[in-house]
């Protein structure tokens, strides 16, 4: 039995492909499986919908508008979990950008959106391997930063690059985050090195839960995602890791543990934010 504040967390990794009416049903699936497993929260993985190239991922974004989110809806009501819709693009409604956002929607037990987040940071980058990924040719990023409380506990929202960018997370922390999510499709060779470690950096400099659902292995067009989907405390410990496999991972969220772990050691009180604003070398 969970103690007082305390939450099942579970990642979903999956190996989505091209088609996004399979894979939503195998996304449907694991989230059946986690609820059944007592789960509270349930994340799926960035792009679960498709893992095609942009471009048929903005094409399918048109396909099926509107339906993810309503089966999605559904079974978060059905089921009684709070739902991360990890990733998947939406058609942005803007006629002179009509590029659609990378989105997460966080669903609430009784269905109801509790948070939109777009992905703020887009993957444009050329890799030692020799891919070269140009996520803003298809996608339109977002501009604003979303946390959401829910049951006594403040939620922060992110997606896969924006791992990279410390400062979002530290704003994240600033508003109150606890648990953040991190749907994601590391790449194999970007993985690696760094996947595990920018978790535990983050999770390590804000003190919260990291819930970092995963894509794993080939996808279309010979993409390979790293996987290893984890779940982080706010030590940086290391709670639970996926095989490479599709499955789900579990934690559990120990509110009075996050606050032991800020009391001892209160980075947040020990920022010097009248400094930081300084240019390099400026002395005061």
């Amino acid at each position: 039995m969970k103690g007082k504040g305390k939450l099942r967390l579970a990642a979903v990794q999956m190996q989505s492909g091209n088609d996004w009416r399979a894979n939503l049903e195998r996304a449907l699936a694991r989230v059946t499986e986690a609820a059944e497993a007592g789960a509270d929260v349930v994340a799926l993985p960035e792009n679960f919908v498709c893992m095609g190239s942009e471009g048929d991922r903005a094409r399918i974004a048109r396909e099926s508008e509107g339906e993810v989110s309503r089966t999605l809806q559904s079974v978060a009501r059905a089921r009684g979990v709070i739902l991360l819709g990890g990733s998947f693009l939406v058609p942005s409604g803007e006629a002179e950008d009509p590029r659609p956002c990378n989105t997460s929607v966080l669903w609430d037990r009784s269905g109801g959106v509790a948070a939109v987040y777009h992905k703020i940071h887009l993957f444009d980058v050329s890799i030692h391997d020799g891919s070269t990924y140009q996520e803003s040719r298809h996608v339109r990023p977002g501009s604003r930063i979303v946390t959401v409380g829910l049951e006594g506990v403040t939620f922060g929202l992110s997606i896969c690059y924006d791992l990279r960018f410390p400062e979002l997370y530290r704003a994240l922390t600033l508003e109150g985050a606890q648990i953040v999510f991190v749907p994601s499709a590391f790449t194999l060779a970007t993985g690696k090195e760094h996947w595990l470690p920018l978790l535990q950096a983050r999770a390590i400099e804000n003190q919260f839960y990291l819930v970092a659902p995963a894509q794993f292995g080939v996808h279309p067009d010979k993409r390979q995602t790293y996987g290893h989907s984890a779940i982080l405390d706010p030590w940086g410990m290391i709670l639970a890791q996926a095989p490479e496999r599709e499955c789900v991972i579990y934690a559990e969220f120990d509110p009075e543990y996050l606050a032991e772990v800020r009391s001892r050691i209160p980075v947040l009180r020990h920022r010097r934010p009248d400094l930081y604003s300084q240019a390099p070398g400026k002395k005061v």
